[in-house]
């Protein structure tokens, strides 16, 4: 069995290793565009990497910020196969290629892969990113919950060589469809410089929602919701050089989002059409419980980089702790009327202990260039899921890895690429003894609490990646990749909703999931056009089933696959007008009983588009457009009502524009109007979910003025 001691002892790299200060001292911003790190752990070209990379730029962070300032919204509308965006503080059915993504601060995962709520998008405020990295299919480079890709957003870095930047930003967020209590205020502010061998970076951010209003002027449900909501944004990074070639560097997080307000809902029904939405009522109506919401999350990263440790090699060290603590709304469905409870409000709390280090060597030979990099990885994950009231949902689970990696990249001539990895883990999960949760949806329906007999579960796994990029032609790159994930994800869903009185007989395997991909890129000139198709099959998958006895949705094991195609366009129509255009595809099964998966994994049909017009530095304009479309896979049941994530999705059309405006050097005034046609509609994951309270209209008309001071 691991010991915890590893976890502190062990050394680390996180995800930008070399890149974040070798990139802003040796690239131009033009040229972090053409750079990835995410994938190897290492900095490279864009074109060296055979799989499909999405980079979103700090200007396009930037843009998206001035008409939506969640996370959610930027991803959904940049990356092909990621799903539409919720509208809500949950990313619960926002999938990436039909499964779930790993989010990474600066490498420092954010989800809580071993009892997945679906909160780890939304843990940092965009003002801090200088970059979003997200690459596609199930991989193992960090290790357990990236069986959809990874999501990691690399932080920015003091910029200044001397005197202090930095920016304050004001701004106000309101309805245009009905004004009343939908303003909001946000203010956000940066500054950096450097002082000797000193560097510093401090960026800080308050908003507070007012209400969010429906194309039809009433206020959006609460559940996950965004109205009334107060979030606050702390991140710091401190260097020091001991020379050009070690550095040491310290950074912390403080990330707090949750929804105060004295609303409550008057809940719908998606089956009668009927929607879910949020009036002002007496004390004793409204939302009980705790403010929803992530509740003063914690990351703290000391890391230590030497560029030139041994000849041709680089050293990274890095050890990470996290705090999270994300809390979630009261729900009837908790209720256990024999004990005196009308429901209940859940907690997942984890806590991370992490160390990595990464050695990169590069060897040169006559025509061809060999990078190895190679390390260790070690961490300790304590999760749970217990409720406020005290009652234990999902007990303590303690997990503690090691691994091993070797990833070798080899390009010959120039212009061939290939690479190959593989990752060897040892994990250890130790669970106590503990009982199921009784829980009642009425007097009559109630599941049967059962205690469970404890134990460590061994997973050992090996995964393998090999890809094959050719570069001979701009106009044609093809590449082909196999990847492989080894996920242990939500094991906690499965401990909660035991049916076996002994862990080691719950269905708790290791999935490996199987990622093949093939794709091309083409450049002419001001045209750059993408394709890629991928599939991936896992042995265990985890889908939900309806218990109609006991009133609980029971975690299913069957073996998956999943498949589809994503396109991307970057068109330079003439020096002041851009076009970027995108279309995704994605469609999945349960092989075992040929049956079509569920919305919390495969999302519609999605295009985008965004043109860009900037007639000069002063001015800039950007429309963005959001197709999604239809899905409707299953059939009602006996009652004629669907259940579970089984709705059909019916197809919709939404337009966000955007601006800003130089006055001087130091002013810039900026606007941004999302749903700018007024749409009344339901987002995908709205239509598709028939669980209590998802159904939830999109915003209306919905308008952000602000102005920005830099010095």
């Amino acid at each position: 069995m691991l010991k915890t001691s590893l976890t502190l002892v062990a050394l680390a790299i996180s995800s930008q290793s070399f890149a974040d200060d070798a990139i802003n001292k040796k690239l131009t911003a033009e040229e972090m565009e053409h750079v990835v790190v995410s994938g190897s752990r290492v900095f490279e070209s864009i074109d060296e990497v055979p799989a499909s990379v999405t980079i979103i730029s700090q200007k396009q962070i930037e843009e998206h910020l001035k008409v939506n300032p969640e996370l959610q919204s930027l991803l959904a509308q940049m990356v092909p196969g990621l799903a539409p965006d919720t509208g809500s503080s949950s990313n619960t059915g926002q999938s990436l290629r039909g499964r779930a993504p790993l989010v990474m601060i600066d490498g420092v995962p954010q989800s809580t892969p071993l009892r997945n709520g679906s909160l780890g998008v939304k843990t940092l405020d965009p003002s801090a990113i200088a970059r979003i990295e997200v690459i596609k299919g199930a991989t193992s480079v960090y290790g357990n919950g990236a069986s959809g890709g990874i999501i990691n957003y690399i932080t920015k870095q003091a910029t200044s060589d001397g005197q202090p930047e930095g920016e304050i930003s004001l701004s106000s967020r309101f309805s245009a469809v009905k004004l009343e209590e939908s303003a909001g205020a946000r203010i956000s502010a940066a500054i950096n410089g450097r002082a000797d061998k000193v560097s510093y970076l401090f960026t800080a951010s308050y908003e507070e929602n007012g209400v969010q209003r429906d194309a039809e002027g009433d206020i959006l449900g609460l559940q996950y919701g965004l109205s009334d909501a107060v979030t606050e944004n702390y991140f710091t990074k401190l260097g020091y050089d001991f020379d050009d070639e070690k550095q040491l560097q310290f950074s912390y997080n403080y990330f707090s989002s949750q929804q105060k307000t004295d609303l409550g809902d008057v809940v719908g029904n998606l089956n009668d059409g009927e929607k879910t939405y949020a009036i002002h009522v007496p004390k004793e109506l409204q939302k009980k419980g705790k403010p929803q919401g992530p509740d003063g999350n914690e990351n703290i990263t000391l890391k230590y980089t030497d560029y030139a440790l041994f000849t041709n090699t680089q050293m990274t060290l890095d050890l990470y702790m996290q705090d999270i603590e994300n809390v979630f709304f009261f729900s009837t469905n908790l209720a256990n009327p024999d004990e005196g409870y009308e429901g209940g409000q859940s907690i997942i709390r984890s806590e991370k202990k992490g160390a990595r280090a990464t050695f990169n060597t590069l060897v040169d030979f006559d025509n061809v260039e060999a990078t190895f990099i190679y390390g260790l990885d070690a961490l300790n994950d304590v999760t749970s899921q217990p409720l406020v009231d005290g009652r234990v949902w999902v007990p303590e689970m303690d997990m503690e890895s090691l691994a091993g990696f070797l990833q070798t990249k080899w390009v010959i001539n120039n212009d061939l690429v290939i690479k190959a990895g593989v990752r060897q883990e040892s994990i250890d999960l130790t669970v106590d003894d503990y009982e199921t949760l009784k829980l009642c949806r009425s007097e009559t329906q109630c599941s049967v609490p059962l205690s469970v007999k404890g134990d460590t579960i061994d997973y050992d796994a090996t995964t393998y990646n090999v890809g094959v990029k050719y570069n001979l032609l701009e106009a044609f790159s093809p590449f082909a990749n196999y990847s492989q994930g080894s996920d242990i994800s939500d094991i906690g869903r499965l401990l909660r909703a035991a049916t076996v009185n002994d862990i080691g007989l719950i269905q708790t395997e290791a999935s490996i999931i199987d990622n093949y991909e093939i794709g091309f890129t083409s450049q002419f000139d001001d045209l750059r056009f993408e394709f890629a198709a991928y599939r991936s099959t896992s042995e265990f998958g985890t889908t939900n089933s309806f218990n109609e006895v006991t009133g609980v949705y029971e975690p299913v094991r069957a073996p998956q696959e999943i498949w589809g195609y994503e396109t991307l366009v970057d068109y330079k129509i003439n020096p002041t007008l851009k076009l970027v255009a995108t279309y995704s595809y994605v469609e999945g099964k349960n092989t075992e009983d040929d049956i079509y998966l569920g919305s919390r994994q495969i999302s519609p049909p999605k295009g985008t588009a965004n043109l860009n017009w900037q007639p000069n530095d002063e001015l800039s304009l950007t429309v963005s457009y959001l197709y999604v479309g239809s899905r409707k896979r299953f059939e009602p049941n006996t009652d004629g009502d669907y259940v579970g994530d089984q709705g059909p999705i019916s197809s919709y059309n939404l337009f966000n524009l955007s601006g800003r405006y130089n006055f001087s050097d130091n002013w810039q005034a900026f606007m941004g109007v999302e749903n700018l046609f007024n749409n009344d509609y339901y987002p995908a994951r709205a239509q598709s979910y028939t669980y209590g309270g998802y159904n939830i209209k999109g915003l209306g008309t919905t308008v952000t003025l602000g102005a920005t001071y830099s010095f």
